[in-house]
């Protein structure tokens, strides 16, 4: 009898336990990961100016407050999302009200723009002045290069609601040639910054997702040590390469493996 009591009196003991250390647990997981999302690399260049408030409970996080447009919105929950004990993200960010330029209207088209040059290394967009008028794009400001002028010109046209480019750029190195694959990956070798690996699949994600050639692409998106690895479908080789190439060209890639399929 005596050992019978004593038995369920350490299970009972057992079980207090358990019940104590997993709240502890829990909380100390969801404070994790309010710190290392306000960490990333995203939150404290891309976000920094925005009001995010977060929540995690439980490894499900909520985000409220404000930002400054739509992508940071998609940034901050694509961030979020790939942190390590993140269950899943409530992401009810708002853009401010006297930030929100009307859908299709000129300072709309004028930020999709801004923003898909930002999410690139290989051109300048904050040097970039963007204007627009009814779909037609002019870029005015200096480029390193020709070929970043015209990197500047391909991925600004891809942007959707762009229907033609005016490239005003002067060229700062008039007798710089065009890059080929090779020049790229080696430029890209030489001025990749340290940047978490959350932050850089959420770039990633939303850089495709602003280029009208891959927006409709159905791309999983993963990321270790700055090696971008893609997979999804393709509707034909030309998608599937500039997806690649897009993602190649986002801040803290080191390199890109291109699995998707074309079907």
């Amino acid at each position: 009898m005596k050992k019978l009591r004593y038995c369920l009196a350490v299970l009972a003991a057992v079980a207090s336990m358990v019940f104590i250390t997993a709240p502890l647990f829990a909380t100390e997981m969801d404070d994790r990961i309010e710190s290392s999302a306000k960490n990333t690399h995203v939150f404290k260049t891309f976000l920094k100016d925005d009001q995010i408030n977060m929540k995690s409970k439980d490894g499900f996080v909520t985000l409220t407050g404000t930002v400054l447009d739509a992508s940071h919105k998609t940034l901050a929950g694509e961030t979020v999302a790939c942190l390590p004990g993140v269950k899943g993200v409530d992401n009810k960010l708002e853009e401010k009200g006297e930030n929100r330029p009307a859908e299709k209207s000129d300072a709309w088209l004028i930020t999709k723009v801004k923003t898909t040059l930002l999410f690139h290394r290989n051109v300048s967009g904050l040097g970039t002045e963007v204007l627009a008028d009814n779909g037609t794009v002019t870029l005015r400001g200096e480029a390193d290069s020709v070929a970043q002028k015209d990197l500047t010109t391909e991925y600004v046209m891809d942007v959707d609601g762009v229907d033609k480019v005016n490239n005003e750029m002067t060229v700062s190195d008039p007798a710089a040639e065009k890059p080929d694959d090779k020049t790229i990956a080696k430029n890209m070798d030489t001025v990749i910054e340290a940047v978490d690996d959350a932050s850089i699949t959420a770039l990633v994600k939303t850089s495709l997702l602003y280029h009208r050639s891959t927006s409709g692409l159905s791309t999983n998106v993963k990321t270790k040590d700055g090696v971008v690895t893609l997979e999804g479908k393709a509707t034909t080789a030309a998608e599937k390469d500039l997806a690649g190439k897009y993602a190649g060209d986002v801040d803290g890639v080191r390199s890109v493996n291109n699995n998707m399929t074309v079907e």
